[in-house]
């Protein structure tokens, strides 16, 4: 059974361990950037189906975005392990960036503006 609130720093360790087990280990970065395109490529395929105009073909394998979502999730793990980035410490860098410079780019529920 599978831990629906794993902290992304338990998903990295697992992913590693995945990794680990393997003689090629992780593969370049620049490998591993085409990769991640070609999993958002596959992430963009299945939005335009689901959203898009674009049907599937009838021949065509029933995929889900949530599936995709996590085959990105998964590269980006990958990516970060390599490269030795803790995923955690990046969104939370991330969520301070977004949450000082777009305080108030949008209309705020609460009414709140940067007057």
């Amino acid at each position: 059974m599978t831990d629906t609130n794993q902290s992304l720093q338990s998903m990295q360790k697992e992913v590693d361990m995945y990794i680990q087990q393997f003689k090629a280990g992780y593969f370049s970065p620049l490998s591993q950037m085409a990769r991640l395109t070609e999993e958002v490529g596959e992430l963009a395929r299945e939005i335009n189906h689901y959203y898009g105009e674009k049907p599937k073909k009838m021949d065509e394998k029933p995929k889900t975005v949530s599936e995709e979502l996590g085959d990105v999730l998964f590269v980006t793990m990958i990516m970060a392990n390599s490269l030795d980035i803790d995923l955690t410490e990046a969104f939370q860098k991330n969520m301070e960036k977004f949450n000082q410079r777009d305080k108030y780019r949008f209309e705020r529920k609460d009414g709140r503006t940067n007057d």
